[in-house]
């Protein structure tokens, strides 16, 4: 089976997809600052009793969660091999204390209305090891099968363990030698006194240790003897990778591949259009049957239909058929998706236990393939599959859409930060198909927001890149999704969308920017975006301003004396 690692880094995005044989299986996306893995300095802001937790603050928007289970290391679930015996039972009350300070390290990240959840179980994972401070336990990856392999990975593990510290050998370690393991300890061990340290010099709440980013994540974690290339569209991130590949695994350097193609790297490789699918509902199957994806607050669901396909022998085995071909798409949606939680699998009825248990097998087969940990029950009489798949963060579809204002959030639409990606990504293909100058690209005003970003920046880094002039403007009745893109002359398109000059005062409304902070707002004049040093207090009113530094998609100003005045008699 061939495998493949594609990544395609934009100045707000880093995207990474995972090919196998030629079908895309996981997408991994990175926009924000990366929370899960990331290690704080926190403050206990209250003790719940009730609920044997605490919440810590972090430094994050909303406090993180931190159960007791999550504070003591011998009621350790997540590696059972760590855990010991206890016969007393301790309550959150006798651990922590408001006001108290430590360190935590992020398990889950804010998921909608939740924080984060924590724990004091410091982890730190290697390519080979997973190195876990004030912990004396020693594992091996479960996916590692041969007990002579286990054998003698535990005793190498054993003799390289420091006192005080437990470890856990992971499965790309398989067949490696002391040398390799212990090189990768000594890093570890590095990076956690580098961590010590740090805790020291800083206050809570703070960040201590933020997680690798994306690109260096999957290099550590999926880029293994297994895989046959990895394609990475920027050349500054594909020289870090050269080097970070040279200290932990010189072996695969052959293997990193620069891509300088002038047509975008997603969609020579087809994969963009791949994505798209991602957004759906109903995704078909080989057989001509679908499925139907449905996620609720408490769980997901998956539903089998046969669709169009109606066999050629009896109604159990287009049944079996059906079930069988599912059950490879379902997987990969798990992992495309990154579902997680607890998940409903509404298989076709099947009257036979033998097809039952070859569906359950199947499944099973397939899940084995997710480096997610999954757990499957026995499928029910119902058809009905009962499972649950670890979920560290938000899924897929959550990060790249948000909920639709035109229905109230009774369905999804892409978010505007998103629709501002795909225009850049529209104008890098335009511009390598086209000659034009210039062009005008016209949106949804919240999707111009993110295209010019704080002060301009964003777009005067796409056309820096592109080496064109890009003249955006708002368009309040146009769909958040929808967006037109026109080339032009430079000289005729300047003549046309620049009539304004620096000095003039002019009227406009003004609005509330979301990357603006106050005493500042910006204002729409005629769909042109202004950034008022002093607006905030007028957000909502049409005020006359004075024209600072003029550019192609945005202007500086600010409100005049003279309209303050007008302001305060309107009032009285």
């Amino acid at each position: 089976m061939s495998k493949e690692i594609i990544v395609n880094v934009d100045t707000r995005e880093t995207r990474v997809a995972l090919v196998e044989s030629g079908k895309l299986v996981e997408l991994h996306v990175e926009r924000e600052e990366r929370v899960v893995g990331s290690i704080y300095k926190c403050k206990v802001s209250n003790v719940l009793a009730g609920m044997d937790a605490a919440f810590v603050d972090i430094g994050l928007e909303r406090n993180a969660f931190l159960y007791v289970a999550d504070v003591l290391p011998e009621m350790d679930d997540e590696f059972p091999a760590a855990r010991k015996d206890s016969h007393r039972t301790f309550k959150i009350r006798e651990l922590l204390k408001p006001g108290q300070e430590l360190m935590v390290q992020v398990v889950k990240g804010p998921r909608g209305t939740k924080g984060a959840r924590v724990s004091t179980r410091i982890s730190l994972p290697g390519r080979y090891l997973v190195l876990m401070p004030e912990s004396d336990s020693t594992g091996i990856s479960r996916k590692i099968e041969s007990d002579v392999e286990r054998d003698r990975l535990k005793k190498i593990a054993e003799s390289i363990k420091p006192l005080g510290f437990g470890m856990i050998v992971r499965t790309e370690a398989e067949g490696r030698g002391e040398v390799e393991l212990r090189g990768d300890l000594e890093f570890l061990m590095r990076m956690w006194s580098q961590i010590q340290e740090k805790a020291t010099k800083i206050s809570a709440p703070g960040l201590v240790h933020q997680d690798l980013s994306l690109i260096y994540k999957m290099i550590r974690d999926v880029f293994g003897s297994d895989v046959n290339k990895m394609i990475i569209d920027s050349p500054v991130d594909y020289e870090k990778a050269i080097e970070l590949v040279e200290l932990s695994s010189p072996k695969m350097k052959p293997k990193l591949f620069l891509y300088d193609e002038p047509e975008p790297i997603f969609e020579h490789f087809a994969i963009e259009s791949e994505i798209e699918n991602l957004l759906r509902r109903k995704v078909w199957l080989k057989s001509g049957g679908h499925l139907t994806i449905d996620t609720t607050e408490a769980l997901i669901t998956i539903d089998i239909n046969t669709g169009k396909f109606i066999g050629s022998t009896s109604l159990s085995d287009t049944i079996l058929k059906t079930n069988l071909d599912a059950v490879t798409e379902i997987a990969r949606q798990l992992r495309l998706r990154d579902l997680g939680g607890i998940i409903v699998l509404d298989f076709i009825d099947m009257a036979s236990a033998k097809d039952r248990q070859k569906v359950v097998a199947a499944l099973e087969r397939e899940l084995r393939k997710d480096r997610t940990r999954t757990k499957i029950c026995h499928i029910s009489p119902l058809g009905l599959i009962e499972m649950t798949r670890k979920r560290t963060g938000e899924a897929l579809t959550e990060i790249v859409t948000e909920p639709c204002p035109y229905c109230q959030g009774k369905g999804r639409v892409e978010s505007a930060g998103t629709v501002s990606l795909k225009i850049e990504r529209d104008l890098r293909r335009l511009v390598a198909e086209m000659d034009d100058e210039a062009f005008l690209v016209t949106a949804h005003p919240d999707v111009v927001h993110h295209l010019v970003g704080t002060g301009g920046e964003v777009i005067d880094e796409i056309e820096r890149r592109l080496r064109r002039a890009v003249y955006v403007r708002a368009n309040e009745n146009q769909h958040v999704e929808k967006y037109e893109i026109i080339p032009g002359d430079l000289q005729e398109m300047e003549r046309h969308m620049m009539p304004w000059k620096k000095g003039e005062t002019v009227e406009c409304n003004v609005v509330r920017n979301p990357f603006s902070m106050l005493p500042r707002a910006s204002a729409w004049l005629d769909g042109y975006v202004i950034e008022l040093e002093n607006g905030g207090k007028y957000v909502g009113r049409r005020v006359k301003a004075k024209l600072g530094d003029i550019h192609r998609s945005y202007a500086f100003g600010e409100v005049t004396s003279a309209e303050k005045s007008l302001d305060k008699a309107v009032r009285s």
